[in-house]
């Protein structure tokens, strides 16, 4: 699913001349390995980061780990981090995330949301790539989006005007605008995918989605071997379900609550979010997550899917400059799923155990 990735130069020309925001800046251990930071979330999170472990122990991968517990706290009536998560993520730059729970009527608010304000998580990245061997209506999908990830509908400025009356604001910045946007161009360049699709409606909301059109405008003229569109977001929506090859060749990036719609479907378009990889870039952090749910239902029963939270690593080692390891897990996951329903878990119309799944992966190295 993230073939294009290993086919493009690991870092675009302009990140070694000048630092972009999402760029990795960590170091390795005197012992040639690097730390990572490890979230195994909720429900299911705990076995798929443990096939992970195991693979990546298999394919002596140079990474270390270092779990975190990420139980939320209430201070002053906000869900906060734990500190030494907070310290840990800060310190190793990068962190691999397994699927998190908010807790219920507890005043919480949602754990997917503290990490990206914790950590200014701008932009969220998702490829999503057909899959050979495991057939959906749609065939040949390639699509990147990128969605910004810290404002728009939900920057949570809500209020009640009067009794059945609620008022809520759409927040559009020109900093975080122009940030999304120059980190789409800086990784249209390094996927080799040199054409930028900005998805708005503009037609509609001329201030907020006019100013992020506005600001793709400007950006584009610092990029002139970028090809800049724009698109309307329905249209987006009617011609990616009528024929997502007209996407393949594009990146679209997004403001925040169309990224969040959008990033979906075009999962639903290769099998569902257990087959879809995912990253989350800040300024100097960056988090790299299983976006499908916990599923307590099948927590604990061996019955979990580590695809995405696989691939979601791949991603992560490339975005670490570690390609070579990155391809072979990749192709091991992708070999594996397409070996036959023996080896595929439920979700993808299977038979396979987390464990066997995880045995096969490591057979397959």
């Amino acid at each position: 699913m993230l073939r294009q990735f290993a086919r493009s130069s690991p870092i675009a020309p302009r990140f070694a001349r000048t630092y972009i925001a999402g760029q990795f800046t960590g170091k390795k251990n005197a012992n040639g390995t690097y730390t990572v930071t490890l979230i195994e979330g909720d429900g299911i999170g705990v076995e798929i980061s443990q096939a992970v472990k195991e693979i990546y122990a298999a394919a002596n991968v140079p990474i270390e780990w270092e779990p975190v517990d990420v139980t939320p706290l209430l201070i002053d009536g906000k869900t906060t981090l734990p500190q030494a998560a907070v310290d840990s993520v800060n310190k190793n730059l990068v962190a691999l995330k397994g699927p998190l729970a908010t807790p219920v009527g507890k005043g919480h608010t949602s754990m997917n949301l503290t990490l990206r304000r914790t950590f200014n998580l701008f932009a969220n990245v998702r490829p999503c790539k057909s899959i050979v061997g495991y057939d959906t209506p749609y065939k040949n999908v390639d699509t990147v989006l990128i969605r910004e990830n810290t404002e728009g509908e939900y920057s949570g400025i809500e209020h009640t005007i009067v009794p059945g009356v609620v008022q809520s604001i759409k927040l559009i910045t020109k900093p975080a605008s122009e940030k999304v946007i120059r980190y789409g161009f800086e990784y249209a360049k390094s996927i080799n995918k040199p054409h930028i699709l900005v998805v708005h409606k503009a037609s509609i909301m001329k201030l907020s989605d006019g100013l992020f059109v506005s600001t793709a405008k400007e950006i584009a003229k610092e990029y002139p071997d970028v090809k800049l569109d724009f698109e309307l977001l329905d249209n987006t929506s009617l011609k990616l379900t009528a024929d997502p090859n007209e996407y393949k060749d594009v990146v679209m990036v997004m403001p925040n609550l169309y990224g969040d719609i959008m990033s979906d479907l075009s999962s639903g378009l290769i099998g569902g979010l257990g087959l879809t990889p995912s990253g989350n870039m800040g300024n100097m952090v960056s988090i790299f997550e299983a976006v499908h749910g916990s599923a307590p239902d099948i927590a604990g029963k061996n019955l979990a899917n580590p695809t995405a939270l696989l691939l979601s690593s791949c991603m992560m080692l490339r975005h670490m400059s570690l390609n070579a390891d990155a391809d072979k897990i990749e192709n091991a996951v992708l070999k594996t799923i397409a070996s036959g329903p023996e080896n595929r878990t439920g979700d993808l119309k299977g038979t396979a155990s987390t464990q066997h799944f995880t045995k096969q992966v490591i057979a397959n190295l």
